[in-house]
């Protein structure tokens, strides 16, 4: 972060491989899992909604996601479910659904992205395909910069 080393926990995920359960909950606090959700994803893992970075990258899924008939577009981070519904109304998405792993950070350490210095979601996008395999993951190096949205979008286009 910034230039700073970080230490992820958790294994990372691989394409090809069966994507991993995960225990979230959603902007009402319901638990959501890989099971509730189906057909062709991308799980988007930020740091919080609340920066910069993160904003702009859940406005341009939001964007994009229009355009993504059979795409489900989930942002996962460890803000509060309130902090989450707030942006939503402040951000007018629609189409994008937010998840928080704050209560056991199960994503985080099922996908690799949880870290430990500072117990937020490093920024990574995941395509999972109808059969729930991983189909593109991709961990952001520099957590203040953007994933390859192209090519993410891409992955998501070509398994629907």
């Amino acid at each position: 972060m910034r230039g700073k080393p970080i230490t992820l926990v958790g294994q990372p995920v691989e394409v090809g491989q069966d994507a991993p359960d995960f225990l979230v909950v959603d902007t009402d606090f319901n638990p959501v899992t890989l099971k509730d959700t189906a057909g062709v994803r991308i799980f988007a893992s930020v740091p919080s909604l609340d920066t910069g970075v993160c904003d702009a990258e859940a406005r341009r899924f939001e964007q994009e996601a229009a355009g993504l008939d059979g795409v489900s577009v989930y942002v996962i981070s460890m803000d509060l479910p309130f902090a989450q519904r707030r942006w939503c109304g402040a951000a007018g998405a629609e189409r994008v659904k937010t998840l928080s792993d704050h209560r056991h950070a199960s994503f985080g350490q099922n996908y690799g992205v949880l870290i430990e210095e500072m117990r937020l979601l490093a920024r990574a996008v995941f395509v999972v395909d109808a059969g729930n395999k991983i189909v593109y993951a991709e961990y952001v190096p520099e957590v203040t910069n953007h994933p390859n949205y192209e090519k993410a979008l891409e992955a998501a286009r070509a398994a629907r």
